[in-house]
């Protein structure tokens, strides 16, 4: 005869696997919210990366906020593209920018709301919580893995309106290089690609894939719009490759200009 601890035992067992099934049939939007929390918590990290993330973010948003404040930004823009200023308030749309320059960007586009995609990795995590104290959000996800989890965050992110944000040729490139993200997100909801890049005139450049950029203090930045590239939501496949194609051209004209105007002072 079975002991009155161990038929407890097997119910509480029953309701555990009971609720495990309503959790993967239930897509209450609140529930994928606390999912996502969960599976991104410290606790799949080692103790050196949970200290790392408890102390990281929070030291470099004091650092890029006091030397931020030293910074100068230059805004310029294509012909025919109306540029946004810092503290614009955006809309249902696309933007892409180079890896390089996230950190003059998480500055200058602060406390906007706008949602980014970041990878799943430990150095993602890390850049999350940073930029979450930058006001942003984020959406984990890649053009590899977790891939069409982040699109369909971000899919979410402009039916509600706000902006996706997307570093272009991360998170591993190669360098100055888009992937096909932006492009396809672009088809599944009609919303336009914008692009910008901020150049410093004065930085520390690390030896990494896409040559960081770490801008020195009291330096001048160029803010550089690029062209909007559209997509028709019937775009075809093979009509893809050429559009991303167009958003290269247009990240790297705005860079390039970027480079140019800052040149301008010392020619």
């Amino acid at each position: 005869m079975e002991s009155r601890p161990f038929r407890d035992s097997q119910l509480i067992l029953t309701q555990l696997q009971l609720s495990r099934s309503v959790f993967h049939t239930h897509t209450d939007t609140l529930t994928l919210a606390k999912i996502e929390k969960v599976t991104t918590s410290a606790s799949r990290f080692t103790l050196i990366q949970r200290l790392t993330l408890a102390i990281v973010p929070r030291l470099v948003w004091a650092l890029l906020v006091t030397v931020g404040r030293t910074w100068r930004f230059e805004v310029l823009a294509e012909e025919g593209v109306t540029p946004a200023f810092h503290g614009f308030t955006p809309g249902r749309e696309i933007y892409c920018f180079w890896h390089q320059c996230v950190l003059p960007c998480a500055y200058y586009f602060r406390n906007t709301g706008a949602t980014i995609l970041i990878s799943q990795s430990f150095d993602g995590e890390l850049i999350t919580r940073t930029l979450e104290l930058f006001g942003f959000h984020a959406v984990r996800g890649s053009s590899s893995r977790g891939g069409q989890q982040g699109m369909i965050g971000l899919r979410r992110v402009l039916d509600e309106g706000t902006p996706a944000i997307f570093t272009a040729d991360g998170p591993r490139g190669p360098i100055y290089r888009a992937k096909m993200g932006p492009v396809k997100l672009a088809q599944l909801t009609g919303a336009p690609i914008g692009c910008f890049h901020l150049q410093p005139e004065k930085a520390w450049v690390a030896k990494s894939w896409d040559r960081f950029l770490i801008p020195k203090p009291f330096t001048r930045i160029a803010v550089s719009w690029g062209l909007w590239t559209m997509v028709e939501e019937e775009a075809t496949n093979e009509e893809l490759e050429p559009l991303r194609d167009q958003l290269d051209v247009a990240l790297e004209r705005a860079r390039e200009r970027a480079s140019h105007h800052l040149a301008k002072r010392h020619g």
